[in-house]
């Protein structure tokens, strides 16, 4: 068996282990146990007034999280993938509480036109979280960038087919606000910001860029189109990862707490926030009716530096790096009172990483920790 020790940090000891999946958020009512009780209770017509919800890509790392609460939530989940006969890639998703009833998937790709019109048809909400994330091997353009931009359009053509259509809610990137050097570091960032894409390509970011230029064509599409859009704009996420095969995101999380620095160096200074709350911030912006626009979402900005001292403090049998070589960029800080406004509170750095090593750990990747 495996365990985890929770770090002491003050006078609570014991165990992280395996219920880290059915955590209860406290900071919003989905998913707490009466809810879910009510669920059980209710019957299939009752269920559906919470409606139809699409969510393309839904095997991957932050959409199955976003699947697993909007189905906790009473919920019925259209999820799209590219197979949904790939026992391996969605056996996760129909482990989830309400799947069986609930869930049903859907193959689509995003560079098909109009591979999303039956998945989306008859939905009121469309979360579009799909989004290329892989290193570039010779075309970072055609590979990232392209498939970004298309696969968003292709979405929104889908969801201006649909009557029943109430909003669209897309997963953004923190890093469509911060790649800039014309700001002042004194002032946070907020929502009014757009990283530069000139900036983006002179730096090879490929990820930011597609993100930005994604988005920014997502608010054209739907002004023209008078769709209902609302944009999440998530820091680095950090938590349990669903899908039993590792992301980038959650592979670079992994090294770093195996001693690697090489796909932290960049990073520099970066906000983070637990994966879990994420998912919860798509579906706060979507059932409040007075969203609108852009929401930061982000629970600590910290440097590299400051992380690992955190991390080798907190777990010091993991050989977490002492030190990284230090960047000449600019501080900053994130200003999420938008979010916020709407009753978001954000878990702590130390839940977070607590909820993802605990995962680690279970799923083989981590040895047994220990103070």
């Amino acid at each position: 068996m495996i365990h985890l020790i929770k770090p002491n940090t003050s006078a609570t000891k014991g165990f992280i282990g395996s219920s880290f999946g059915n955590k209860i958020g406290t900071a919003l009512s989905f998913g707490n146990a009466n809810f879910e009780q009510e669920i059980r209770r209710m019957g299939p017509n009752e269920e559906e007034v919470k409606g139809r919800i699409c969510v393309t890509g839904a095997a991957g790392y932050l959409a199955s999280w976003l699947v697993k609460r909007l189905l906790s939530s009473g919920y019925h989940v259209i999820g799209t993938v590219r197979d949904p006969g790939n026992e391996k890639k969605v056996a996760h998703l129909w482990k989830l509480e309400g799947a069986k009833e609930r869930l049903t998937l859907v193959k689509a790709d995003l560079m098909e036109n109009g591979s999303f019109d039956d998945a989306i048809m008859g939905c009121q909400g469309v979360f579009h979280t799909a989004s290329p994330v892989i290193k570039p091997s010779s075309d970072p353009k055609a590979e990232i960038v392209k498939p970004a931009v298309e696969g968003t359009l292709n979405v929104l053509r889908s969801c201006k087919k649909n009557p029943d259509l109430r909003r669209v809610v897309l997963t953004s990137s923190s890093s469509t606000i911060r790649i800039r050097d014309d700001f002042d570091p004194n002032v946070p960032f907020d929502e009014s910001s757009w990283s530069s894409t000139e900036l983006c390509e002179m730096h090879q970011i490929w990820y930011s860029l597609s993100k930005t230029l994604a988005e920014k064509a997502a608010w054209e599409y739907c002004n023209e189109n008078k769709i209902d859009l609302v944009t999440v704009l998530p820091a680095f996420l950090i938590g349990p990862s669903l899908p039993p095969d590792l992301c980038s995101t959650a592979s670079d999380v992994l090294g770093l707490l195996k001693g690697e620095t090489k796909d932290f160096q960049w990073h520099g200074r970066m906000g983070y926030i637990h994966i879990d709350d994420v998912a919860l911030a798509h579906i706060l912006v979507y059932e409040h009716e007075s969203a609108k626009g852009r929401f930061l979402a982000s629970s600590t900005v910290v440097d590299n530096d400051e992380l690992v001292s955190f991390l080798s403090a907190r777990y010091p049998s993991l050989p977490i790096p002492k030190r990284f070589e230090p960047l000449n960029r600019p501080h900053y800080d994130f200003d999420t009172a938008k979010l916020e406004s709407l009753g978001m509170k954000f878990k702590s750095i130390q839940e977070m990483f607590d909820d993802c090593v605990a995962s680690l750990v279970e799923q083989g990747y981590l040895p047994s920790v220990y103070l």
